[in-house]
């Protein structure tokens, strides 16, 4: 039938994710961020189709402590069957979108997203039985304490900060399953309504629907010292205990070395407030993470010396906040009280 086949963008679409498909097979699908005092440039767990890398050496050697199994590319079968997964899906959208058949593109969609969810199902099993499994013989044992880094997010385990979040394949991989999605919805559509042209309106809506989506699960990234550099004064952050963070509702990130640089920033109207997601100040007690500047408790005392001179420390919880009060003379404020002009 003349209305079973597939448009030519749509094919084309197709064409692009299966070839996009193949480039995950050489890059990192998902990685884990560890941040902790003792390791302030941060540990990184690289998760690649076939193999695992990044700091696993060092990882496993902590988990030995904590009670946790070490990590070895050779337990995982995944590892074994995921490149033939991804070549299957990377074949099948380049022969459907040179079939252009619709039914083809129904099946395929059922499957993709099938297996995606299957997929993170696996991820969070493998990080449960890891995290739960422990050693009863460790060298390091907190009662009740599980290990189980986050699905993606952050999540403080101990003292370590835990970010976990997709890589470039990971990335491609959700790019090519919405481009899907939204083909098949447009088919769908255009098939219900025996229309000759897809709307390009109710593209548009998809489109900004998928963005706005993507937009609520902006957050904070982890401050890498010696690494990153303060957005204002382009210094190379170097002391995290006073770092902050501002994320718009685009998920982007800029990252500053002192309050000091953000308030300055906010001063220069370069990013529209309304644009703003959430502000972050890091915590400077514990791990030292990212907290909202809403929940944050602010000490202000000039003996702390941070980089820039703002000399405000922000505190996740009143304990940390009165143990740092009987070290340092200083005031408590918000952040009405920074932000006032």
């Amino acid at each position: 039938m003349k209305n079973d086949k597939l448009k030519l963008w749509i094919r084309f679409l197709l064409v692009i994710c299966g070839l996009a498909l193949i480039v995950v097979l050489f890059v990192p699908m998902w990685r884990i961020d560890l941040v902790a005092p003792q390791y302030p440039e941060g540990l990184m767990l690289l998760i690649y189709p076939d193999k695992l890398g990044g700091n696993v050496d060092i990882i496993n050697g902590l988990n030995h402590y904590i009670g946790m199994k070490t990590l070895h590319t050779e337990d995982f079968i995944e590892f074994t069957l995921l490149p033939y997964i991804i070549g299957f899906f990377a074949l099948f959208f380049i022969v459907a979108g040179l079939v252009a058949k619709r039914k083809l593109l129904y099946l395929l969609a059922i499957l993709f997203v099938s297996f995606g969810i299957l997929a993170m199902y696996d991820f969070w099993r493998w990080e449960y039985n890891y995290g739960h499994n422990l050693d009863p013989n460790a060298a390091i044992i907190v009662p009740g304490m599980a290990y189980q880094p986050p699905l993606i997010g952050f999540k403080q385990l101990l003292n370590f900060g835990a970010y976990s979040m997709p890589d470039i394949g990971g990335w491609i991989f959700v790019g090519a399953g919405a481009l899907l999605v939204f083909c098949t919805f447009m088919v769908w559509r255009s098939s219900r309504k025996n229309m000759h042209t897809a709307k390009l309106t109710s593209a548009a809506a998809v489109f900004l629907c998928m963005m706005s989506l993507s937009s609520c699960t902006a957050g904070p990234e982890p401050i890498k010292t010696g690494i990153d550099n303060c957005y204002f004064c382009k210094m190379t952050i170097s002391d995290v205990r006073f770092g902050a963070e501002l994320v718009t509702k685009k998920g982007k990130v800029y990252k500053f070395d002192d309050v000091h640089c953000l308030l300055s920033y906010l001063k220069t109207k370069d990013t529209d407030p309304g644009n703003v997601k959430d502000y972050y100040l890091t915590n400077y007690a514990g791990a030292h993470q990212l907290i909202k500047v809403n929940t944050a408790l602010l000490f202000k005392s000039e003996a702390l010396r941070s980089p820039m001179g703002g000399n405000v420390a922000a505190f996740d919880n009143t304990d940390s906040l009165i143990t740092v009060q009987k070290r340092f003379p200083g005031n408590t404020l918000t952040w009405n009280d920074l932000i006032k002009p």
